[in-house]
């Protein structure tokens, strides 16, 4: 696995300059300065933090300057000064300590309290980064701009519902408002859309989305009667819908591959893999719901070919010839990996990613997600599925030697975002047996991998 991206070191080396002109009696104005210095002395107990030192300097001393320009007693002037200046003190304390308390940053120069959006792409928990392989998949699909809009707008609702106690329904009525004005509004366009042999089946989906059980009518009245649970269940009824309706409209790739890459085999759309775990070492997995030990264990993966089709193509090429059926797996704190399969015939695909907000993927190059680049198919998902790196370069995948992903926030960033994020091709995630992946021990084997869905979408060089 790669290491992590960066470490981020922040040293602190401050100063606040604050000149103040103190005023006295008949007496000209003083200079002095005060310099807050954040550097801090240590504190024996360690319970109490550690106090920052104001220290007051002068370029003359005031008993100097008064003693030179007036004939007042140098002993009365020190005492006025002394006075004075331990009155400023306790203010400028007072102040420090306001801002302190405040401001959830330290006491840094100014500006650094600018972050650049860069950094905050890392460090910000409002980071909207897909945390399910469904709604990755949802947001993967290159479908009808409207509909798209309708997605966004509806999967905005999935946030506001995150929110504890009093949640923004105000705001979700407008969301749900607007997907089905614009649902209604562009019938037309969404339909036109459709290919020929796929209208009537879309014309019933469309009529469920705005009508139906689980449609935008009964999402409205959930969130009309205050109910979370039940705009909950209506929302995620209503993007599955709006899901089936895009896949209709994206019947292949939306960009051309380069020439250089057409004698890869390629996934011009999604398939779904089953594959069928036993444990090595003859023991069971835990039982379903009410059912009994079992000896085998099934896992259902999407593979997602508008994202990753040279890799998700390789992938069911794989499948299809049976090259992991019997396969070994081995597993780490964060993994579950595939033997190697030095004896296996797959493609060297190079690395394959599509960054957010693009229409094709990149090739051979990682993203650098600390300047903002986010994939469309992000590693920081559980259950999600790569291709591990070539042993002869990190610009391509292994030919064979695949993992799924045990993601825990526990271990990454700040932003809840992966350290390897970005470093790998990700071509799909774990839908079914999400449960199975920790119970999968170093020595279990896959007894059998099947594509069961998505052969007619499974380009071959030799078909092109």
């Amino acid at each position: 696995m790669a290491f992590p991206l960066s470490s981020a070191i922040i040293s602190y080396k401050h100063s606040l300059n604050v000149s103040v002109t103190p005023s006295f009696p008949k007496l000209s104005f003083l200079p002095t300065q005060f310099v807050f210095c954040s550097n801090q002395m240590p504190s024996k107990d360690p319970a109490r933090p550690a106090r920052p030192r104001i220290h007051c300097l002068s370029k003359k001393t005031l008993s100097e300057e008064l003693a030179d320009r007036h004939d007042f007693p140098t002993n009365f002037n020190l005492s006025i000064c002394r006075h004075g200046i331990k009155k400023l003190e306790s203010l400028i304390a007072v102040i420090l300590l306001s801002i302190q308390i405040s401001s959830p940053l330290p006491l840094v120069s100014w500006d650094s309290l600018s972050i650049s959006p860069a950094t905050a792409v890392l460090y910000s928990p409002d980071t909207k980064v897909p945390r399910t392989g469904e709604l990755a998949l949802r947001k993967a699909i290159p479908a009808n701009t409207n509909m798209k809009t309708i997605q966004e707008s509806l999967e905005d609702i999935s946030y506001l519902l995150r929110i504890p106690q009093r949640k923004p329904f105000g705001t979700m009525e407008g969301n749900v408002k607007k997907a089905l004005k614009i649902a209604v509004d562009e019938k037309d366009s969404i339909l036109a859309s459709l290919p020929t042999n796929l209208k009537e089946k879309g014309s019933t989906l469309y009529a469920l989305l705005i009508d139906g059980k689980g449609g935008l009518q009964a999402l409205l009245e959930s969130i009309k009667d205050k109910d979370p649970d039940k705009v909950s269940v209506g929302l995620a009824s209503s993007l599955n819908t709006v899901a089936e309706i895009e896949l209709l409209q994206a019947p292949g790739l939306s960009f051309l591959l380069p020439k250089k890459y057409l004698n890869y085999p390629r996934l011009t759309g999604r398939g779904i893999v089953e594959f069928t775990i036993e444990k090595g070492d003859g023991s069971t997995f835990s039982p379903e719901a009410g059912g009994e030990l079992r000896k085998t264990a099934t896992i259902q993966v999407v593979v997602d070919g508008y994202s990753a089709p040279l890799t998700a193509g390789n992938f069911a090429k794989l499948v299809i010839d049976g090259a992991y059926d019997g396969a070994k797996l081995s597993c780490t704190d964060q993994a579950v990996l595939s033997d190697s399969g030095l004896d296996k015939n797959g493609y060297n695909v190079p690395l394959e990613i599509m960054p957010s907000g693009q229409f094709e993927p990149l090739y051979r190059t990682t993203l650098n997600v600390q300047d903002g680049e986010l994939p469309v198919l992000p590693l920081s998902v559980y259950g999600a599925v790569a291709m591990a790196h070539s042993e002869v370069s990190e610009e391509y995948s292994s030919p064979y030697q695949f993992f799924f992903y045990l993601y825990d926030k526990r271990n990454a960033g700040l932003g809840g975002l992966s350290f390897d994020e970005g470093q790998f091709s990700v071509f799909g995630y774990t839908i079914v047996g999400k449960d199975i992946l920790p119970q999968i021990k170093t020595g279990d084997v896959i007894r059998s991998a099947k594509l069961v869905e998505g052969q007619d979408r499974l380009i071959l060089p030799n078909e092109s």
